[in-house]
């Protein structure tokens, strides 16, 4: 069973730095690829990053690319998601998933989500 908690998110700043945390409270955290999607306000949910199994490739849109890192602690059975250089659109609910595909940017990859967590960029 996989159970996704997201937490980090808040108010910040444009140019302002964020750490998402994405723990699972099961015990296959490791067997999973994971990744992270955002879903701003009227729009659709989007690919942000994902990380394979061991968090040895990493993949990114290529908006973000630069700016977010993602990583996990497959010890800790957390996932990671570092935001440096904030803007106003990088406002969303941002949400991890565990995927059996690695690298997938695809929404319908993923069979376990967490409940989101909102980041909002202020300019």
């Amino acid at each position: 069973q996989v159970q996704l908690v997201e937490s980090g998110g808040g108010l910040v700043q444009a140019g302002g730095s964020l750490r998402l945390s994405c723990a699972d409270s099961g015990r296959t955290f490791s067997s999973f690829a994971m990744g992270w999607f955002r879903q701003a306000p009227g729009k659709e949910r989007e690919f942000v990053a994902a990380i394979s199994r061991s968090g040895g490739n990493t993949y990114y849109s290529a908006s973000m690319k630069g700016r977010f890192t993602v990583s996990r602690d497959n010890a800790k059975n957390t996932l990671y998601l570092q935001m440096n250089s904030l803007k106003p659109e990088d406002t969303a609910v941002y949400s991890c998933a565990a995927s059996t595909k690695v690298g997938s940017p695809n929404e319908g990859a993923y069979a376990y989500w967490g409940q989101g967590t909102q980041v909002i960029v202020s300019s």
